[in-house]
């Protein structure tokens, strides 16, 4: 009887031994699969607006804080929405950065395109800032055949802190084609829109 105790401890043993090193091995294989260089995604850009119509200046000075966005919508992947309830991704792109720090950046452009600014700049710059403009990104995503760009906005007096004014700038724009560029050129034109009507607003308060 002890002899068949032992001979199933040590079946019960080899049995374990090989479940352990198959895990192992398939951890070794996880490891190595990793390395195993990938095609590079293609990196995208956004540009600001530059057909803006520049007319009497200010001597203000304007704070562009990086946006705040849900962690969806946080990186540096181009968002897509099969349905109202999923986020999605487009396959073999990215952003130059991730999207809400790529989005402060081409609004203080769009700012200083205008010509009607003493100075736009971001946290950290050393500016004497009359204003900031506190933005959080509620949508920044291709849905079905269009692109969508949405923002809530804020304009705050800086050297009281009370906000001035608050609104909700939403734009679209069709996307042409199926292509990756197709998508990024409609998000492209769903920002520009966008700023434009975000930055004709600022100005008119300030």
């Amino acid at each position: 009887m002890l002899a068949g105790m032992r001979e199933r401890r040590t079946g019960q043993g080899r049995m374990t031994g090989r479940l352990g090193i198959a895990g192992l091995l398939a951890l070794g294989l996880g490891a190595c699969a990793s390395i195993i260089p990938k095609t590079p995604d293609t990196i995208y850009d956004l540009t600001a607006p530059k057909s803006l119509v520049s007319t009497s200046g200010t001597r203000l000075q304007i704070l562009v804080p990086e946006p705040g966005a849900l962690k969806s919508l946080d990186t540096e992947r181009i968002a897509a929405r099969p349905t109202d309830i999923e986020y999605a991704y487009l396959p073999g792109a990215v952003w130059s950065d991730r999207l809400p720090k790529l989005l402060q950046t081409r609004l203080m452009e769009t700012l200083q395109n205008t010509g009607r600014v003493k100075a736009v700049g971001i946290p950290g710059q050393g500016l004497l800032i009359d204003y900031q403009i506190v933005m959080d990104v509620r949508s920044f995503e291709i849905s079905g055949d269009e692109a969508i760009a949405s923002f809530s906005i804020k304009l705050m007096n800086d050297r009281n802190g009370r906000v001035r004014a608050t609104r909700i700038v939403e734009a679209r724009a069709p996307v042409s084609g199926s292509a990756n560029s197709d998508y990024v050129d409609a998000l492209n034109a769903a920002m520009d829109k966008a700023f434009g009507e975000i930055t004709g607003w600022v100005l008119s308060r300030i």
